[in-house]
């Protein structure tokens, strides 16, 4: 039996979804794409913070400046024994490429090298600059990574003019959708505080949990803000109480509950804080409360790169794409404020971070052809 052929996507694909570069390492992932990408004249800056690799490709040195983004870091597989395969060694199955890192986002980047060396083979003396911004510290905490790339980039006053980031934005056919922003990410900790005492006698104690409940009614019937034609309306979820020492018959001492905003560009993450603050003051409540921001909101309403996005889609995937800002957050928020346009394109999202992660092997080389139409589009 003649096993097909691979294309040089989908062969490059597997060959960095072999290497285990669980957050936050890279195993040898940047490795293999450095190299590539030095043969077709970029000059690479490895750039190590803490125990992350990043690194940082140009060729050319004009602007415009179109900077492909993403990560080599994949979250942890789970349960083995779950996998049909083994997940980091992957194999093609009725045409799905089964493993971790298929969507997230090891295809993404192996159609992004394959797309330049294309364009740079048939545009050598392409206009402005071409660039890569690659880190391993995108599915964890996220601070030694992009972030540090991208502070790097402003101290010299290096400035992307457009960056396509590649996480996988796509729903049902590729190209049906892709992210022209993302919502704002704040977390609160709440810690109410009352007096600990006997169930028995509640006159002699102050339980905190019958004191917070209306106060986080209110916060959950609260109408932040209503959206506007990008994003939706701001919302506000409690992803964990606890309280108690486990008796049942002791009132609590304290009680601790997280929560988190999704908040759109209708309003400030301080706005947020001083509006939730007012209510649990409303309540007389005392308490502490420890806030940490993960991304204020960016979008891209229009420009050249949603232009050429959505201009490529249509002629390479027959598709009209949906322009979207819903999901998580993405590196995108560390990029957009330097005043980089920035949209968010790659495959279908379905299985991403689960068990048996998988890819349409043909998507990653229409992909491909996405995003050299978009090279040709911008710098030809």
């Amino acid at each position: 039996m003649t096993v097909p052929s691979l294309s040089p996507t989908v062969a490059l694909t597997i060959d960095l979804m072999k290497e285990p570069s669980v957050t936050p390492f890279d195993a040898n992932c940047q490795t293999l794409m450095i190299a590539r990408l030095e043969k077709i004249g970029f000059r690479v800056e490895r750039l190590r913070f803490g125990d992350v690799d990043n690194f940082w490709a140009r060729r050319g040195d004009a602007a415009p400046v179109l900077a492909f983004a993403g990560h080599t870091d994949v979250v942890p597989t789970g349960p083995l024994e779950n996998w049909s395969v083994q997940p980091f060694a992957p194999e093609i199955r009725d045409g799905m490429l089964i493993g971790r890192g298929a969507a997230d986002m090891k295809g993404s980047l192996a159609a992004m090298v394959v797309a330049c060396e294309r364009f740079v083979a048939q545009h050598p003396d392409h206009q402005g600059s071409v660039a890569f911004l690659i880190t391993s510290d995108e599915e964890g905490v996220a601070v030694d990574g992009t972030v540090k790339v991208i502070e790097t980039l402003e101290a010299r006053n290096e400035k992307i003019t457009w960056a396509v980031v590649g996480e996988p934005s796509s729903v049902n056919t590729l190209g049906d959708m892709i992210k022209n922003g993302r919502r704002g990410s704040l977390n609160g900790i709440l810690t109410v505080q009352g007096v600990q005492g006997h169930v028995a006698y509640p006159q002699r104690a102050d339980n905190p949990i019958h004191r917070a409940a209306p106060a986080l009614a209110a916060l959950c019937a609260e109408t932040w803000d209503h959206g506007n034609e990008f994003f939706p309306a701001t919302s506000f979820q409690i992803s964990n109480i606890s309280a108690g020492t486990g008796a049942n018959n002791v009132i609590p001492g304290d009680m601790k509950v997280v929560f988190n905003f999704r908040f759109s560009t209708e309003v400030t993450a301080q706005q947020l804080r001083e509006r939730t603050e007012a209510i649990l003051d409303r309540h007389g409540l005392r308490y502490e409360l420890a806030w940490s921001l993960s991304g204020h909101p960016f979008l891209t309403a229009k420009g050249e790169l949603v232009a050429a996005a959505v201009e490529s889609i249509r002629e390479i995937c027959g598709v009209e794409t949906e322009l979207s800002t819903s999901g998580g957050t993405s590196d995108g928020r560390f990029i957009a404020p330097t005043g980089a346009q920035v949209v968010e394109l790659g495959p279908l999202n379905a299985t991403i971070h689960k068990v048996n992660e998988e890819v349409r092997a043909a998507d990653l080389d229409t992909l491909t052809d996405v995003y050299e139409r978009m090279l040709v589009k911008l710098l030809a």
